[in-house]
């Protein structure tokens, strides 16, 4: 029996700053294809290219990447700044529309990074530009230096809400994770929960209230060594369930089923 097929928004990226491609991270695909047991398919994010409906056809789930752009303030009412960075308008084009399909729809996705930004932009919330600049809050950026190892290393907990989506999941209050963001929720969007939050006060996992399919999603990045790291595992090995169901009878599996 063929995988469910779970689309993993790319990144517009240049090679030797001249060559254009759509991107992906290896280790997104390694964990959508070895934890989450679905067949990985790069999406180009860029309207010219795609639709909505013909994605949602194509794929029984998204997940929606990290990435170096950023989600442009316009989306969310407010002015560019330098401190804003880089963006990808052509990806806030199809993943925003996207996830608010996709939640209505309940065809489950999972937000990581950009992606766990993006959910909380969709449904009509706000960022801050840069985390490290508020009063008391720490650098979450991915330190500059290092291996991949030192990069991806464990740097905070990450503490739930008792008897929340999450620690149910995880079968703990409170876990540790990386972190290499700039960005953060200023401002949830409408329905979206907050379920879990670093010790500075910068939320960190969320999903969508009342969704009838599967929204978890979390600022940090999971899909490291998601086969053998004892969070992300399980947070793949939940979405894949979700895709499956969805895969198999167009059911969607909502938060409360999963964990």
């Amino acid at each position: 029996m063929a995988r469910p097929v779970i689309g993993i928004i790319g990144n517009h990226h240049l090679i030797n700053d001249q060559y254009a491609t759509h991107a992906g991270g290896a280790m997104n695909s390694q964990a959508v294809a070895e934890v989450a047991g679905a067949l990985p398919l790069v999406i180009p994010a860029d309207p010219r290219f795609v639709c909505i409906t013909d994605l949602m056809e194509v794929c029984d789930g998204f997940l929606f990447t990290g990435g170096r752009p950023n989600v442009h303030p316009e989306e969310y009412g407010e002015a560019e700044t330098a401190a804003h960075g880089a963006f990808d308008r052509a990806r806030d084009a199809v993943a925003l529309p996207l996830i608010r399909a996709c939640v209505a729809r309940g065809q489950p996705i999972m937000g990581v990074c950009r992606g766990f930004q993006e959910l909380n932009v969709a449904m009509g919330g706000s960022l801050y530009p840069e985390i490290r600049d508020l009063p008391g809050r720490m650098n979450h950026r991915m330190p500059p230096d290092g291996t991949i190892e030192e990069k991806f290393a464990l740097r905070h907990p990450v503490r739930f809400t008792e008897h929340g989506p999450f620690h149910k999941l995880f079968g703990a209050i409170e876990v540790m994770t990386n972190t290499l963001h700039g960005q953060g929720i200023k401002q949830p969007g409408a329905r979206i929960v907050i379920d879990g939050y670093a010790p500075d006060g910068t939320p960190e996992a969320i999903y969508v209230a009342d969704a009838p399919g599967f929204t978890l999603s979390v600022q940090w990045h999971p899909e490291y060594q998601a086969a053998q790291d004892p969070v992300s595992r399980p947070l793949f090995t939940a979405f894949g369930a979700a895709v499956q169901a969805w895969a198999d009878f167009r059911r969607p599996m909502p938060v409360a089923e999963v964990a």
